[in-house]
């Protein structure tokens, strides 16, 4: 099977381009990306295969006195890098002599060629194909589900960053992800449910798919028509792993990207070392974090990822940077500069956002509740970093009585101020029940990519209602 082609092959014309740059600036650097991706989309009426458009090409930093400047190559020869650094001398000739720029440049130099063992991009596609129409029996086998859909997906991604300070960086990352969904129909009702996968990996990922997980999706979604109507008001909430980190990604990911901070945009700015909720909880964005859907091994500026601790124990004790706003801010970069693409703006962002795992058990939860809701199968979340409400849908839920799960409820939504919803937290669960989900999360008007969020069973209070 055809391979992403090799970025480093370009080295030496990436090399001469940093010569030129570096007699006229104190910094430049070069980000390089090419990407292949495909995938299969079914119903029970069509197969539709689709190839990911390709993108292949490089951006141009450079330090400008004042300000960056950039140019980009969607062509990665030698006369098109050769245009795109004459491009930058030029506005460089006409930028204002100013001070060194701003935080640290990377001096990182390894390579990570990470190849799953059976990468799905190397697989014949009758085999996804194949994979779809058992997922697609299996929903319909169950009496009810009318309709049925599957998408299964990869990606493989390889970035090539150089800059003016030694710093040579390479990564290849293959990423693999999936959604089924069942409808169920009657008497003028649709409800549907759904199962999702995504995680940098290779077709072990789609070891989710199994006839018994998807039947018992199938069966929820005709459950779903004789449901009950979600409770509303106040209550005692229990959120299933999946929800809990989208309340991590919502909550508490945008508002520690530190370029609000320097907008005057994130509520949270002023509360940094404060203790915002109980000491069971702890919040982390982590890129290195190896089921993650938002993994990588550095950032666009080249910074290596980590593991940064955003809530410990309770206490606000740490932000996402690049090296702008953590000059700023008088802290170092946590890799968390990223593009899209590289015709893309840089900005700071997530990658894998989580609370980690408490010791409760989801039964002593339950109990604990008492009377309140669990929350299951997120849809969408929405977060204002400015005032800190936030809002999470989900597909179905259960109602909490007398300390037992009980009936199905239909959709709704959590809603209220996310320092509220922080300080009410009471109980996390174990490791054992620890989801990673995937999902692609948007900064601008389309610079959407990659980011994973997780967590375990996450109890609190909060305002639920109907979706």
């Amino acid at each position: 099977m055809e391979t992403v082609s090799d970025l480093r092959d370009s080295e030496a014309d990436f090399s001469r381009a940093l010569g030129r740059l570096a007699e006229r600036t104190p910094f430049a650097e070069i980000l390089a990306q090419a990407d292949r991706g495909a995938g299969v989309r079914m119903d029970r009426r069509s197969v539709t295969a689709s190839q990911t458009p390709r993108l292949k090409g490089a951006v141009i930093r450079v330090w400008g006195g004042e300000r960056w400047i950039e140019g980009a190559t969607s062509s990665l020869d030698p006369s098109s890098i050769a245009r795109a650094t004459d491009s930058v001398l030029h506005q460089l000739s006409k930028a204002v002599p100013g001070g060194p720029p701003p935080g640290e440049a990377s001096t990182l130099r390894k390579e990570w060629t990470e190849r799953p063992a059976r990468p799905v991009g190397d697989a014949d596609p009758d085999q996804l194909t194949a994979l779809g129409k058992d997922i697609l029996a299996w929903a319909s086998s169950v009496p009810g589900v009318t309709e049925s859909a599957v998408s299964l997906n990869w990606n493989d991604e390889e970035r090539y960053y150089l800059n003016s300070a030694g710093a040579k960086a390479y990564q290849l990352l293959c990423r693999a992800g999936g959604f089924a969904t069942a409808v169920a129909v009657e008497n003028g009702q649709v409800e549907f449910d759904y199962l999702t996968t995504g995680a940098v990996g290779g077709w072990e990922r789609y070891g989710i798919f199994t006839e018994a997980a998807v039947t018992e999706i199938a069966r929820e979604a005709k459950q779903l028509l004789t449901a009950h109507t979600a409770p509303a008001g106040p209550m005692e909430v229990l959120l299933d792993p999946a929800t809990a980190g989208t309340f991590a990604h919502e909550s508490f990911g945008h508002g520690t990207e530190a370029d609000q901070f320097l907008r005057d945009r994130s509520y949270l700015s002023p509360l940094m070392g404060r203790v915002l909720g109980p000491d069971i909880l702890t919040l982390v964005d982590d890129g290195t974090r190896p089921e993650g859907f938002g993994t990588l091994r550095f950032d666009d500026e080249g910074t290596p990822t980590r593991r940064n601790l955003l809530i410990d124990k309770g206490r606000f004790v740490g932000a996402l940077h690049d090296r702008v706003t953590a000059s700023a801010l008088r802290t170092t970069p946590t890799g968390n500069a990223r593009r899209s693409d590289f015709l893309s703006r840089l900005f700071v962002r997530m990658t894998n956002t989580y609370i980690e795992p408490g010791d409760q058990t989801l039964e002593e939860l339950v109990q604990e509740v008492k009377d309140g809701v669990l929350l299951e199968h997120t849809t969408s979340g929405i977060e204002d970093p400015l005032g800190g409400q936030m809002q999470i849908k989900v597909k179905k839920g259960r109602r909490i009585e007398h300390g037992r799960l009980t009936g199905l409820v239909k959709s709704m939504a959590l809603s209220g101020k996310v320092l509220d919803v922080l300080r009410q937290v009471r109980g996390v669960s174990r490791p054992t029940d620890f989801v990673m989900t995937p999902g692609f999360c948007g900064k601008g008007h389309t610079d959407s990519l990659p980011v994973g969020s997780g967590g375990t069973y996450l109890l609190s209070t909060a305002v639920v209602g109907p979706a």
